[in-house]
């Protein structure tokens, strides 16, 4: 498997992806923001589709499109009753737009498929090299704003007491997330994305009691995953997608079923 240059960068990107993926689900599972992941990735879908008929590359256009729309979601829902709404009117309009840039580019169905559920195939050195780029630097800004990210995630209204600047560290780590949304996308795609961003974090809440061990555990199981997909979509030649998506799932319901089972033995 190894021997191809696309497995061996497939497998670089996808561990790169895992990294970032497992630190930033914490946040995301922590802050509740499951259903804005969602969102970003269809936002991405449009980025990559605008990318292409652009002429740039797709993950050009994904960034592009996923950064603006994170500052557009921070100021508009900086209100809990209008959150929804917004981030919902902002959705729809991404995806329609995607599909028209699509259409304009002329591209074919295959090239369409590959940007809302990846490619391992499309996946060259430079882009491995820009991942990491892109990963590093969402690490360094994690680790500047990590104690006040961390009060505010899992104490926000102890955040709001002290007077944390809650709304400037909401859009900053909405930028992080756009960014790390628009990495992942290049392995399980715009529209799976949310699947790394939210399950490995939602399964290792149920064995970790602290952030740290939350993280690294959330690390190792989109490791998992991400390789064993990868392997998996060698050996079958199926979706990259599929097998990550069943994997992270199982391992989701696997945890659930055990906390429901050990609550159950408490009660």
């Amino acid at each position: 498997m190894f021997e191809y240059e696309f497995m061996r960068n497939a497998f670089a990107a996808g561990t790169i992806i895992a990294i970032i993926c497992g630190i930033m689900g914490v946040f995301v599972i922590a802050r509740n923001m499951s259903f804005l992941t969602h969102t970003l990735s269809e936002i991405g879908f449009s980025g990559a589709a605008f990318g292409i008929f652009a002429g740039w590359t797709p993950l050009s256009g994904m960034l592009l499109f996923t950064v603006i729309s994170s500052v557009i979601v921070g100021r508009l829902s900086v209100r809990a009753e209008r959150r929804e709404a917004a981030i919902s009117a902002i959705s729809a309009l991404f995806i329609g737009l995607g599909i028209l840039f699509l259409s304009l580019a002329n591209t074919n169905a295959s090239y369409a498929t590959n940007i809302l559920f990846g490619s391992v195939i499309g996946i060259s050195s430079s882009d491995v090299t820009q991942m990491l780029t892109l990963s590093i630097l969402v690490l360094i800004v994690i680790l500047a704003i990590y104690r006040f990210l961390k009060f505010d995630s899992f104490d926000h209204t102890g955040a709001l007491v002290k007077g944390l600047w809650t709304n400037t560290l909401s859009v900053v780590f909405l930028v992080l997330l756009a960014l790390s949304v628009s990495v992942a996308a290049q392995i399980v795609g715009s529209l799976l994305i949310f699947i790394l961003l939210t399950l490995p974090a939602a399964t290792a809440k149920y064995f970790a009691h602290s952030v740290g061990r939350m993280m690294g555990l959330a690390i190792v199981l989109a490791l998992v995953g991400v390789w064993s997909g990868l392997t998996l979509s060698y050996l079958t030649n199926y979706p990259v997608s599929f097998f990550i998506a069943a994997i992270e799932a199982l391992f989701y319901f696997l945890a659930l079923g055990w906390q429901t089972t050990r609550t159950a033995a408490k009660g």
